[in-house]
C-alpha cells in the first residue's frame, strides 16, 4: 500500500512539472530589439516616452495635479527636493517595451538625475546623468549597472526633449528620448 502511495506522489510531481513546462504560467513576449550597430561606438538603441500620455506617475513637492490623482507626496523635509516620475517606454516602432523611472533631486550640496529602465525579457539598466544640460539641451550620462543582456556592458546614454511641432490638439506635448550607446566590457565606448 505504501509503495502505491509513494508511486502516486512521484507521478503527481512528474505530471505537475510536465504541465508547467508545456503550459508556462508567465510568458513575457519579447519585442524585436531595434538596435543599430555603429562602428567604433557599439550598439545604439533609442527609447522614448510620449509626454504626458506615457507618464504613469509623478511625485514632487507641492505638485498641483499629481498623477495618479490623489497621490500624496510626503511633507517630510527629506523629500522636499526630489521629483520622481514613472513612464511607459517605447521603441522606434512606437511599441511599449517596458517601464522607466526618472529621479531628480537637489540639495545644497549636490544635484542628481538617475534613470532606471526595465525591459521585460531583456533586463534592466541603471544610468546616472549629469544634472546640467550641454549647449544643445542634451543631458548625458553613463551606464552604472545592468542585468541580463545589459549585465556585461559599458556605455553612455543621452536624454533629450523633442517638442511636438505637428500643431495637432491630439498630439502629445513632446517626448523624452533616451539614446543608448553600449559596448561589451573590455571594449572602448
Amino acid at each position: 500500500m505504501i509503495k502505491i502511495f509513494l508511486l502516486g506522489i512521484f507521478l503527481s510531481i512528474a505530471a505537475s512539472v510536465a504541465v508547467l513546462h508545456y503550459l508556462p504560467t508567465v510568458h513575457h513576449v519579447r519585442e524585436n530589439s531595434m538596435i543599430t550597430v555603429i562602428p567604433n561606438v557599439g550598439n545604439t538603441e533609442v527609447f522614448h516616452a510620449n509626454v504626458p500620455t506615457d507618464r504613469i506617475m509623478i511625485g514632487a513637492p507641492r505638485q498641483g495635479s499629481p498623477l495618479p490623482a490623489g497621490l500624496d507626496w510626503p511633507d517630510d523635509e527629506l523629500f522636499s527636493g526630489i521629483r520622481v516620475e514613472l513612464f511607459k517606454i517605447r521603441n522606434a516602432n512606437d511599441t511599449v517595451v517596458g517601464v522607466a523611472s526618472r529621479i531628480a533631486g537637489s540639495n545644497e550640496n549636490d544635484d542628481i538625475v538617475e534613470w532606471m529602465l526595465h525591459l521585460p525579457a531583456r533586463g534592466s539598466v541603471y544610468v546616472t546623468m549629469r544634472p546640467l544640460t550641454d549647449d544643445g539641451g542634451y543631458r548625458t550620462g553613463e551606464l552604472r549597472a545592468g542585468t541580463d543582456e545589459f549585465g556585461g556592458l559599458l556605455g553612455q546614454v543621452i536624454e533629450r526633449w523633442v517638442a511636438d511641432t505637428s500643431g495637432s490638439d491630439m498630439a502629445p506635448e513632446g517626448r523624452i528620448e533616451l539614446i543608448t550607446a553600449f559596448v561589451a566590457v573590455g571594449e572602448e565606448p
